[in-house]
């Protein structure tokens, strides 16, 4: 795509966090941009605000007049639209040229230093910092995010400097559109069932994008993950919070509120006295991932790190919307809300907040995202879900997806061993307004995030 072969773009899925940050970025490049979506949502609206045509009915009519050509109109989609869709099946028949998310980010990344975060889970909140560190501690780098930064209050981030941070999405095997100079790999915990088939044919996939960085390139993998890959010209370095590893955590200590103090320890020296400026152990992991990029990348450049303001911009790291989200923080009441749905992100945020708030009542609201997600996880959401005191179970977000018979929350449910329920989604809040709370949480990649303030709200209430 050269620089204006196209004067219109026109988005399928245009609300998606990461579609939404392309079409952002469009946007700002003088592009005229419409789109269609399912439902109206604050990142939508946004988008309209901001100069976006945007329609939520699956209407050939509704695409603006202007964008009707082949001729002047390229066609962006997410791999989320059905394929029964109305629209994209007359833009196919009239001949538009249609590029996934993954390719267009392939084709903007086309002469930076790439610096790619990829794994199952991590993903989001490891980009959205190297990208804050690349800004406030480096002076220089763009990005496109998963997730709403709360520094840049967008997923978007247009800055000097050739960097570039993407999170690399397995799903759709989306992440081999691209060729990164650094990739950190968080995880490789099996997901994305209906894609791939196997477990094992996910970490291939995995292990073929690692093979994609680029020659005197380098992975950041995290420690105890094992991938074949070509490491031909290419340095591989292990990153763990406590378990060793090129970059790693040392003097690790609790603060006041939540926060933690430690020291990052790098190949070629250590950063002492960090404090992150979001809650939860499992960010420290983060963290480093986060860092051991930037060192990889001027590495690469022939720079060095400042370690006085990276300490800094860790500390003012404000994290991402939807991720261990504070609502609430009091010594009677506690509210978060994440973005967690898959066993393993679950496993992480509670063991966080068993930490953090050791003793205290923990009541988990979760949200399934996804029939085959649930039927492929069931027993192992379960088993993590049981590490609450109480279980409130609410419908499965569907996505993408037509039901399956038998697949219901009540799967997960049946095995839970702590006490649970089944309560509707916009009945939440009216429930816990009965219950015993102290520490709450709230996860789901769906819509549960719709109901967040009405609990804080529920919850605020019982500190009166």
């Amino acid at each position: 795509m050269t620089q204006r072969e196209f004067e219109n773009i026109y988005f399928l899925g245009i609300g998606g966090i990461g579609m939404s940050a392309l079409a952002r970025y469009f946007l700002h490049e003088g592009y005229r941009v419409a789109g269609y979506d399912l439902t109206a949502t604050p990142l939508t609206r946004a988008l309209e605000s901001e100069g976006a045509l945007v329609h939520y009915e699956d209407d050939v009519e509704l695409i603006p007049e202007f964008m009707r050509s082949p001729a002047n109109t390229l066609v962006v989609l997410t791999p989320a639209i059905p394929g029964d869709h109305k629209e994209w099946a007359w833009l196919r028949e009239q001949g538009f040229r249609i590029e996934k998310r993954s390719q267009m980010l392939g084709v903007l990344s086309e002469g930076k230093c790439v610096m790619a975060v990829a794994g199952t889970h991590g993903k989001t909140t490891t980009s959205t910092l190297a990208s804050w560190l690349n800004h406030a501690a480096a002076g220089e780098g763009s990005a496109f995010l998963g997730g709403i930064s709360r520094n840049f209050n967008s997923n978007l981030l247009l800055g000097e400097g050739r960097r570039l941070v993407v999170e690399a999405d397995e799903y759709d095997r989306s992440f081999l559109r691209l060729h990164p100079d650094v990739a950190v790999i968080t995880a490789t915990d099996a997901d994305h069932l209906d894609i791939y088939g196997t477990p094992e044919a996910m970490v291939e996939a995995f292990g073929q994008f690692a093979s994609q960085i680029k020659r005197g390139g380098a992975l950041v993998l995290k420690q105890g993950v094992n991938l074949e890959f070509d490491t031909t010209e290419r340095m591989l370095y292990r990153y763990s919070c406590e378990e060793g590893g090129d970059f790693h955590a040392e003097n690790i200590s609790l603060l006041e509120g939540g926060y933690y103090r430690y020291d990052i320890v790098l190949p070629d020296g250590r950063i002492d006295g960090c404090t992150l400026g979001i809650l939860g152990k499992v960010h420290i992991e983060n963290s480093i991932a986060a860092v051991a990029m930037l060192w990889c990348a001027a590495k690469i450049e022939g720079k060095s790190l400042d370690y006085d303001k990276l300490r800094k911009a860790l500390r003012e790291f404000e994290g991402v919307k939807r991720r261990m989200e504070v609502y609430l923080n009091t010594p009677k009441q506690v509210y978060i809300d994440d973005y967690a749905h898959h066993p393993e992100e679950l496993r992480a945020t509670i063991t966080s907040l068993r930490g953090i708030f050791p003793g205290r009542r923990l009541v988990a609201v979760f949200q399934p995202h996804l029939y085959t997600r649930t039927r492929d996880f069931a027993t192992e959401f379960a088993e993590v879900l049981s590490m609450a005191d109480k279980v409130v179970m609410v419908p499965i977000y569907p996505a993408r997806e037509l039901p399956i018979e038998g697949v219901t929350s009540e799967l997960i449910g049946k095995d839970i061993t702590a006490e649970w329920e089944l309560v509707e989604r916009d009945s939440v809040a009216e429930y816990l307004k009965g219950e015993s709370t102290d520490v709450t949480v709230t996860f789901g990649a769906g819509n549960i995030d719709v109901i967040c303030s009405e609990v804080a709200r529920v919850l605020t209430e019982k500190l009166n």
